[in-house]
């Protein structure tokens, strides 16, 4: 069956003032209702270039226990790397449809790699104004070529790059992680995989929406990762929950958006945060963003860090392997 995909519908609904029935979400959950738009709160802002060691863990530790969330700035990726990865990727969406088509992910695939519009099981039959492009980056192991798009004919050199860099933020993001729950360096890295860590790369795409208002990009969620590494365009549409309210995310140049994922949390027995987040659409201008999400391998199973476990802090979650947790998450599916 063909599947109808966002874009093709914002395309057609340019002229007109209406979306879909099936975009339009619920009161309790419209952007134009529930964002908050007195004293809003910042999102830490961390200089990622910091050479205090100690001082950097500290206002990382505190980020990732008080937000689920923070801004890297001075993080070392040249703006080339990530201007080229932005190009290419939006050099891909603007292909004829049937190009895009040829990376569609299968129907009766177990994997979410591919090109696609719907992710997770829709609550009330609600559906996101998004299209996306999922594929993993690393380990080359991990790597299936078939769903990388072949044009623009520079997408694979300018994916390879950036991911050369992104590793190098992970394994310093993980590393301070680490120091900040008082566990050696290369704990969490050990706990997620080590070299068999993967390095998801999603490109969402939300074009134009005639009713802001009413849509969004992607509903209030977290992150089934560990730790989530994005770069958006200039186009603002993060939104975080925090005491009660949704509150917009600045979009700050070249910055990078770190979210706390499930299994970070997991591991550090609820001392840092999965951040709520979702995202809000726009009505002349496309937003974009690239998010890699750092999962464990599938088969591996995910627990708290038995050294952070004693009589005073038992275990809050039960150790799972993380291809059922992901089904469950995916098929919202209490666990």
């Amino acid at each position: 069956m063909e599947v109808e995909r966002v874009q093709t519908i914002a395309f057609s609904s340019v002229s007109v003032d209406i979306i879909p029935p099936e975009f339009i979400r619920s009161e309790k959950e419209q952007p134009a209702l529930t964002t908050c738009r007195e004293q809003i709160p910042q999102v830490p802002t961390i200089d990622f270039s910091d050479p205090a060691e100690a001082n950097l863990t500290r206002v990382i530790e505190e980020a990732s226990r008080e937000w689920g969330m923070f801004q890297i700035v001075n993080h070392g990726i040249p703006s080339e790397v990530i201007t080229d990865l932005q190009k290419v990727g939006k050099d891909f969406f603007e292909l004829p449809q049937v190009e895009k088509e040829a990376y569609a992910k299968p129907a009766d695939s177990k994997s979410i790699e591919g090109y696609g519009s719907k992710l997770q099981q829709e609550v009330e039959g609600k559906k996101a104004w998004v299209d996306h492009l999922f594929h993993i980056i690393c380990p080359p192991s991990a790597i299936n070529y078939h769903y990388w798009p072949k044009n623009p004919p520079s997408y694979r050199a300018m994916n390879e790059e950036y991911s050369k860099w992104v590793q190098e933020i992970g394994q310093k993001l993980l590393s301070l992680l680490s120091l900040g729950l008082g566990v050696e360096k290369n704990e969490l890295k050990d706990s997620l995989g080590g070299d068999e860590l993967k390095y998801l790369l999603k490109i969402n795409y939300y074009p134009p929406c005639p009713r802001p208002d009413l849509a969004l990009g992607v509903p209030a969620h977290t992150d089934m990762c560990a730790i989530t590494i994005l770069v958006p365009n200039d186009v603002q549409g993060l939104q975080v929950f925090r005491d009660d309210h949704w509150f917009n995310v600045d979009y700050i140049p070249n910055a990078l958006v770190i979210h706390i994922g499930d299994q970070l949390e997991i591991l550090s027995n609820g001392k840092y945060k999965s951040v709520l987040h979702r995202t809000t659409v726009n009505k002349e201008m496309t937003r974009m963003s690239w998010p890699v999400f750092l999962e464990p391998p599938s088969e591996l199973a995910i627990g708290p860090l038995p050294k952070l476990i004693n009589e005073r802090n038992p275990p809050k979650y039960q150790k799972k392997k993380y291809c059922d947790y992901a089904y469950c998450k995916l098929n919202k599916i209490s666990q």
